[in-house]
């Protein structure tokens, strides 16, 4: 949808701004020089509203260009600059809630062609603990939003029963390698967050999530458990599921290595969200290649109040602002 989006508004761009060229440089003079010739033959007595008449321009060609300057700004901005996406599931909960608005810098991981997403001017790369959009490895047409953990030559391990992350900067395939990056995690704490079950929706948890305060619970509904996690330089927090079981029978299983353990190849990317519990992410279905890559996010600049396929009920005035 993102890609057909973006297909649509380059060909309406580049239309209309044939039009306007052609106007600018043909139409448009050729009208004037009627205008000119029609005053000299009436001796110059006709007003503007009788010499708007004469050669007066089509009308699908006036509003053509007058939407080019829109749509090229619109162009632009969304395809080198920033661009807004909004928030469907609660993967990247506490961080991303369900109804934000967020700004995506299109530029933080090199200026690409906006159809066909060939990198054109590098200009950086993702760190870890960037918030990152990119295409959905599986279904490049969708647009994912995940954390980044690891980076290429990363070695990855999860415990999915302490629910910690151990990482080899990197260490590639060495087997060998010990030095790890320091990750530590705070005391886990009940969040302010409840989470009620729907059923399963394939990839993403089709489940929805409250903020009430320990205390304040919803019948039926399971309290989430919330720690901050430091990941090298970057802290932000995390949600657990305290009751949920490690499996790791689902987890992406790259060759020669061990059960939830990944070694990032070169141009790929770990990702994780950090609803750890209820995120379809790089344990599931593998890396992130460097093309997927769309931005980095940076700025949530609208929040309402909702569940996903319902209607906001308020404005979380609040949580407009930066993104950690």
């Amino acid at each position: 949808m993102a890609n057909t989006f973006a297909l649509i508004l380059a060909i309406a761009t580049l239309v209309t701004g044939i039009i306007w060229c052609v106007d600018k440089v043909k139409l448009a003079p050729a009208r004037r020089a009627r205008r000119e010739q029609a005053q000299i033959q009436a001796g110059g007595k006709l007003d503007n509203a009788e010499l708007s008449k004469v050669a007066k321009q089509s009308g699908w060609i006036e509003t053509a260009v007058s939407v080019f300057p829109v749509l090229f700004v619109v162009f632009f901005v969304r395809s080198f600059i920033v661009e807004p996406f909004q928030i469907p599931s609660g993967s990247m909960m506490p961080t991303l809630l369900v109804g934000d608005f967020i700004l995506v810098n299109k530029f933080a991981y090199g200026i690409k062609d906006p159809i066909t997403h060939t990198t054109l001017i590098e200009t950086g790369h993702p760190k870890r603990g960037d918030v990152v959009v990119f295409r959905f490895p599986k279904n490049p047409n969708e647009d994912y939003i995940k954390r980044a953990i690891g980076l290429p030559g990363d070695r990855i391990t999860y415990d999915p029963l302490a629910k910690t992350l151990t990482v080899f900067p990197g260490c590639g395939d060495n087997n060998t390698c010990q030095k790890t990056l320091p990750i530590t995690y705070s005391d886990v704490q009940p969040s302010n967050f409840v989470e009620t079950f729907g059923g399963s929706d394939g990839d993403e948890t089709s489940s929805n999530f409250y903020q009430r305060p320990p205390g304040d619970n919803i019948p039926g509904a399971l309290r989430l458990a919330e720690r901050s996690e430091t990941l090298g330089n970057v802290t932000h927090h995390i949600l657990l599921i305290p009751e949920a079981q490690g499996q790791t029978s689902g987890y992406y299983h790259q060759p020669g290595e061990p059960e939830a353990t990944w070694v990032v190849p070169k141009g790929m990317y770990f990702m994780m969200g950090d609803n750890r519990d209820n995120s379809y992410d790089s344990r599931y279905w593998g890396f992130v290649p460097e093309k997927n890559l769309v931005g980095k996010a940076f700025a949530i600049w609208m929040s309402f109040e909702k569940q996903p396929g319902e209607w906001p009920t308020g404005i979380r005035f609040s949580r407009i602002g930066g993104l950690h």
